[in-house]
């Protein structure tokens, strides 16, 4: 009995010296930056990162500047994260452009944990992101997808085939989408010059904000430099961030005097709904009506986009939502793109709120943590090839794996609490809008020369040469023109 309690006592305190002890440290740091000089090369932070699980593991940590990191590369690592853990995660760094571009943190997707983020989070799901208010709304994707294929046709009157940039060209279109069911209106609507130069720099503020988002900003590392302005960032967020608000502004005051005046709508769109809904009395936030109803209809555009010819949508006159359940091998084809190319190859940083206990390890709280996407997804022991295109790889082996945050071989979108609350959308307009494009038209690249694939860094995984393509009309294009 001695013996046994004996063995017992040694077991408790073995695994208390193990919950006590931190996780393994990335090597090279330097004093008060840590290693920021491993980051701040030619290659972009997730493959840099990538490289260093290579010989680190699948979880290790690294200081960014005053911050202690954790880098998350494996699926089994990630799920402890995000179901274990997962409300101990679930707070935000802070950071510039969160503060400049986020209305000082009161868009839903960069707000810190509580009250305020609970609030807005489901106003979002429920007023916007619902599958019942997606489909009654699916005449808004199918109508602005067919308007952007007539627009190339238009062009392609004059000229056998049109040289396209595909960025611009779904950007606008996924645009278009997003404000008409946010704000009732198309952001492209322009019968004057003036009206399209407007259009223009809204639609380029947009593209901004995303690349500004996911850019390095030094003092978010050493917060003692802000004052310097390395690189003149905070510059550049704060003249986006007005531009922005110069457009949801006056979304906003469109909104209000109708609402003065007694204006009917036939359908409210999501800001109507947020101004009958929000108001000063709210004792969960410190931000004032205009911020809210604003910060939370900044739009963020995110698409993925892939090309190849499938031949089985020559059998749909027009392409409708309806279609989709049928393109097994389309649906297999974004989740490939999305495997090998991540919108976001790192997840928008989480931030410890409490001390936790990651696989054995003591964590504190503070500790920040970053999921490396591209590593995750291209896992050897997962994936057979992984760095190869093979969407057929789900409609066999990992048919079964989705992309809604509950398969963390493959979470394009997160999971957790914290995980984007827009996939359905994304997904539908996504595949719509492929499809049709596919359907319309044959693609091919100038001089049928390979695609760039060739990455840079920032939150929308840009790639270093914008993707050109040329159109041709199928036979049966007429439809759409």
């Amino acid at each position: 009995m001695k013996k046994s309690k004996q063995i017992s006592k040694k077991r408790v305190q073995r695994t208390a010296t193990k919950q006590r002890s931190v996780l393994p440290e990335a090597g090279g740091a330097w004093p008060l930056i840590g290693h920021l000089h491993q980051l701040g090369r030619s290659q972009p932070a997730h493959i840099a990162l990538g490289n260093m699980a290579e010989k680190y593991g699948p979880i290790f940590t690294i200081w960014l500047g005053v911050h202690q990191t954790i880098i998350a590369s494996s699926w089994e690592m990630v799920k402890e994260c995000f179901t274990t853990n997962d409300k101990a995660f679930a707070n935000r760094p802070k950071g510039l452009a969160l503060e400049i571009l986020g209305y000082n943190y009161a868009v839903v997707g960069f707000s810190p944990y509580g009250p305020f983020w609970r609030q807005v989070r489901k106003m979002v799901t429920l007023e916007v992101l619902s599958n019942h208010h997606l489909e009654t709304l699916k005449h808004i994707r199918e109508a602005e997808v067919n308007d952007s294929i007539k627009e190339i046709h238009k062009l392609l009157v004059k000229n056998n085939k049109v040289l396209l940039e595909m960025e611009r060209w779904l950007g606008c279109t996924a645009l278009n989408i997003i404000c008409r069911m946010v704000v009732g209106q198309r952001y492209g609507k322009a019968t004057t010059k003036v009206e399209n130069d407007k259009n223009e720099q809204c639609r380029k503020a947009f593209r901004k904000f995303m690349d500004l988002s996911g850019e390095f900003v030094v003092s978010d590392a050493l917060p003692y430099l802000r004052w310097l302005d390395v690189g003149g960032s905070e510059e550049a967020m704060k003249k986006t961030a007005k531009e922005l608000d110069d457009v949801t502004k006056e979304w906003l005051e469109e909104h209000k005097q109708r609402k003065i005046s007694g204006g009917v709508k036939e359908h409210q769109d999501f800001m109507d709904v947020m101004l009958s809904i929000v108001t000063d009395d709210d004792e969960t936030s410190s931000y004032d009506v205009d911020t809210i109803v604003k910060a939370t209809c900044l739009i963020d555009e995110c698409i993925h986009g892939s090309c190849r010819n499938t031949n089985f949508l020559y059998y749909f006159l027009q392409v409708k939502e309806s279609d989709m359940k049928i393109l097994v091998y389309l649906q297999a084809i974004l989740k490939e793109t999305m495997r090998l190319y991540p919108a976001a190859p790192l997840l928008v940083p989480h931030e410890l709120m409490e001390d936790c206990t990651l696989v054995g390890y003591h964590v504190p709280v503070g500790t920040r943590l970053i999921v490396n996407l591209p590593k995750l997804h291209r896992d050897p022991n997962v994936w057979v090839d992984p760095s190869e295109f093979r969407p057929e790889r789900f409609l066999t082996t990992h048919k079964d794996v989705d992309v809604r945050g509950q398969n963390f071989e493959l979470i394009p979108f997160g999971s957790g609490r914290r995980m984007c609350p827009g996939i359905s959308f994304a997904l539908q307009v996504t595949q719509l809008t492929l499809a049709t494009l596919l359907h319309a038209f044959e693609i091919s690249s100038p001089s049928n020369e390979p695609v760039d694939m060739t990455e840079n860094g920032g939150l929308t995984n840009p790639k270093a040469t914008p993707l050109e393509v040329y159109l041709t009309p199928r036979l049966h294009a007429q439809v759409y023109a």
